[in-house]
């Protein structure tokens, strides 16, 4: 299991952190290694990020480690400085250059700086061990500090730590080889290398090829494989990423050390990892998130019981979006991550008769937790598939991922012993015949009040989605620029083969070459996205940044690549009218503005669902509102599924 920031360790709440890495030891996890630790305050990604600095820290850790060794587990602790990424104004860098992503331009280390850090990373991988971690990895990728004395991009030094690549990586080498010194043969030790930088003046791969095999002789156990710089302009880990896209770089450092490689990065599930594997890509497979979503990954894969995984569908709304907003992570898919001193599944001593009504992520949570803890589940759904919004995501180009998650709820459905009710619009007599009623009939979309908006030209996303629209026609005008707004523009300028679906496409619109060719992995000639033949004009009322509620780690991504497809985009705009040519616009200045378009989508907002609700209401029959039935304010897959998963652990 790789390393993800939790945010649990902050929270010293042991019994927590510890019930989190026993799930995934219980669950069969070969090696699990820590969020990152930092060696000292300069250097955490956080001025409150975790470190080993009190007693009480080393006894919360040594308790985490017992905890994991008691089920059989094995564990390593990450040692991250952040360098200029440590969002503090005591941050320190190999050269004072200001990171895109921290507003704190960074103090440049001397030589007694230097060797401060140096020491104090030994010294906490000298602690890792007296608290009983199995080893310790060291974060030298994903532009932290070690990878930014590697490169001149970060590094402008003249001294004995700049100029010459000897010289850069000197810093490297001498941490790794100070931690061997501490720690001793019998204690192991990861790093985790730069493979591909996907910044401009990144690494060539001559010397990524150089510093794994310096790494190794200065002590390193294993090699891990790190993807990109926080800053780069690639996506590496979102869901619109190839499942699996970066493993040809790995594959190209095997042979050239000794010690074992790990592959990671889009890795999540058991068929890749094997195949992988199997094909002589790496010697061992990371995942992170995937043991977000299933726990129990391993041990389901290897009694074959694939199908039940839980999958990660790389989403990073509950993991890495909270990460980056100061919240803990979980998951979209698995509410209890990092939750589970708090949301339990018990098996239920008084089974109840459940109707739940509606099959998109609430209701099929709620049914599976529900069933899962021995009660009998009939769940209705009016429409011949589950799935509800989530059916329309899976169809958006760079949401493939959501079709693997739906293909896990229906199995799941047998699994747990659901019976699903399709085609079925249930009535009040039926729904009073059972004990507990869960009402989780979803959304419609809302219609604005714009003159003309029943013009024959206009169409709902739904409907849109679904391929109820003439798609011969070439100029579309979409009206919200929400989420929801996003997909459909993603949806409407791809007409061919999407790239998450294949890998020469993805990096060629991103711009991705071997950094055997070009130096960080970044082709010469950029990004190259193939244009669409549609005309997409992508619209708002709100006078902020377009995108701007977009999930805070993937926004830039659709941006970026709403862009690349050529799609326009107007904020502040009032709309007039919606005629036979369009759409008039009056433009913030207050012009008036005619857009061109056979085909207006509304992409405005979504009203509750409530008919069958308020229809039980009237007869005075209780029974339970979630997900978008209850609201529709800031509702998304995460909150519906997690409202849907904790009802049923009450029930």
């Amino acid at each position: 299991m790789g390393s993800m920031h939790t945010g649990l360790v902050e929270t010293r709440n042991w019994l927590r952190v510890a019930e989190f890495y026993k799930e995934r030891a219980r669950g069969g996890v070969g090696l699990i290694v820590t969020g990152g630790i930092a060696p000292n305050k300069e250097g955490g990604v956080f001025p409150d990020a975790g470190g080993l600095y009190t007693q009480d820290d080393l006894d919360g850790h040594q308790f985490v480690t017992q905890e994991v060794h008691n089920q059989g587990g094995k564990i390593v602790m990450q040692i991250l400085h952040a360098g200029r990424y440590a969002y503090a104004p005591n941050c320190v860098a190999p050269s004072p250059i200001k990171s895109p992503i921290s507003p704190f331009v960074p103090h440049e280390l001397d030589e007694e700086g230097i060797e401060k850090q140096i020491i104090d990373i030994a010294k906490t991988a000298e602690k890792a061990r007296s608290v009983g971690y199995d080893g310790v990895e060291i974060m030298g990728s994903e532009g932290y500090f070690l990878n930014q004395f590697l490169v001149t991009r970060t590094n402008q030094r003249t001294d004995q730590w700049g100029g010459s690549y000897q010289n850069r990586m000197r810093l490297p080498l001498e941490v790794v080889k100070r931690v061997y010194q501490a720690v001793g043969s019998d204690f192991l030790i990861i790093y985790r290398l730069s493979m591909i930088d996907l910044v401009p003046e990144g690494s060539s791969w001559n010397e990524v090829v150089e510093l794994a095999k310096e790494i190794e002789k200065s002590g390193a156990n294993l090699i891990n494989t790190g993807i990109g710089w926080h800053e780069s302009s690639v996506p590496t880990i979102a869901t619109s990423v190839p499942k699996n896209a970066f493993a040809w770089v790995t594959k190209k450092l095997m042979g050239h050390v000794n010690s074992p490689i790990i592959a990671s990065n889009r890795i999540n599930s058991p068929e890749i990892a094997e195949s992988l594997l199997a094909e002589g890509y790496a010697d061992l497979i990371s995942m992170a998130r995937p043991f977000l979503a299933d726990s129990h990954f391993v041990q389901k894969a290897a009694s074959g019981q694939a199908k039940s995984i839980a999958p990660c569908i790389a989403c990073n709304q509950a993991c890495l979006d909270h990460t980056f907003t100061h919240k803990i992570p979980s998951c979209l898919v698995n509410p209890r991550a990092c939750y589970e001193t708090e949301l339990y599944f018990e098996p239920t001593q008084f089974p109840k008769r459940i109707a739940i009504v509606g099959a998109g992520p609430a209701g099929l949570s709620s049914a599976i937790t529900c069933a899962g803890r021995g009660h009998h589940i009939d769940l209705f759904e009016q429409a011949s598939m589950i799935g509800g919004q989530l059916n329309l995501a899976s169809m958006i180009p760079g949401k493939e991922e959501f079709k693997g998650l739906l293909d896990w709820y229906s199995h799941m459905i047998q699994d747990v012993g659901i019976n699903l009710h399709l085609n079925h619009s249930i009535s009040v007599a039926e729904l009073a015949q059972y004990d507990e009623i869960i009402i989780a009939t979803g959304v419609n979309p809302h219609i604005p009040t714009i003159p003309g908006v029943t013009h024959k030209i206009v169409i709902n996303y739904q409907d849109l989605v679904s391929g109820k629209f003439n798609k011969e026609v070439n100029d579309f005008a979409i009206v919200g620029a929400g989420g929801i707004g996003f997909d459909v523009a993603e949806f409407l300028t791809h007409d061919k083969v999407s790239p998450t679906e294949d890998i020469f496409l993805w990096k060629k619109k991103w711009g991705v070459t071997d950094p055997a060719i070009s130096r960080g992995g970044l082709s010469v000639s950029g990004p190259q996205p193939s244009p669409s033949k549609r005309n997409v004009f992508l619209m708002q009322r709100s006078r902020t940044r377009i995108g701007k509620k977009l999930g805070k780690t993937t926004g830039w991504i659709h941006r970026s690549s709403l862009k690349m497809n050529g799609v326009k985009m107007y904020s502040g705009v009032n709309y007039k009218e919606i005629n036979r040519e369009g759409i008039l616009i009056q433009k913030e200045n207050g012009t008036l503005y005619q857009i061109p378009a056979g085909v207006i989508v509304l992409c405005t907002g979504q009203v509750p669902n409530r008919t069958i609700a308020t229809q039980l209401a009237s007869k005075g029959i209780e029974f339970h509102l979630i997900g978008g039935a209850e609201k529709t304010e800031g509702l998304d897959a995460k909150i519906a599924i997690d409202q849907g998963t904790r009802l049923g652990a009450i029930m």
